[in-house]
């Protein structure tokens, strides 16, 4: 092999490598840009309270949350309590408002879009647009 052979070869890899570095940098760059932003919550919806005298509060939220308890934890001015059990929480208290179940049939009813909520909050899944409403309710 020839000096010139081994020169062009040479030039050949090093002109690859520069050019696997220019595109790897290029795709750096389009990931950094277009990418989500975590900050502001991919997902926009909405929890409405009404309480037991039929007043509602409607909270605008922005989360990347998976689960309705986690939105709720995230929503400012919204508060509960309950009780922990091997199936998730069970609301009693929402916005300074306990529904006591045992004393007057009372409780805290959840709602997707206007349908009954199938699961509980540690496991309803909130998806973007979707409306959750939380509902005082009398048996």
């Amino acid at each position: 092999m020839s000096q010139s052979t081994d020169r062009k070869s040479g030039k050949k890899g090093l002109a690859a490598v520069i050019i696997l570095i220019a595109l790897i940098a290029v795709f750096a760059l389009i990931y950094t840009f277009l990418s989500p932003s975590a900050s502001e919550g991919s997902k926009s919806l909405t929890i409405e309270v009404i309480d037991n005298e039929g007043e509602t509060t409607t909270y605008s939220v922005k989360t990347d949350a998976e689960y309705l308890r986690q939105a709720m934890d995230e929503t400012e001015g919204l508060t509960y309590e309950g009780t922990e059990s091997e199936y998730g929480m069970y609301v009693e208290t929402v916005n300074g408002v306990t529904a006591d179940f045992s004393t007057d049939g009372a409780y805290w009813a959840f709602y997707v879009d206007g349908e009954y909520c199938n699961y509980g909050i540690d496991s309803q899944p909130v998806n973007d647009g979707e409306v959750y409403t939380i509902e005082y309710t009398v048996y």
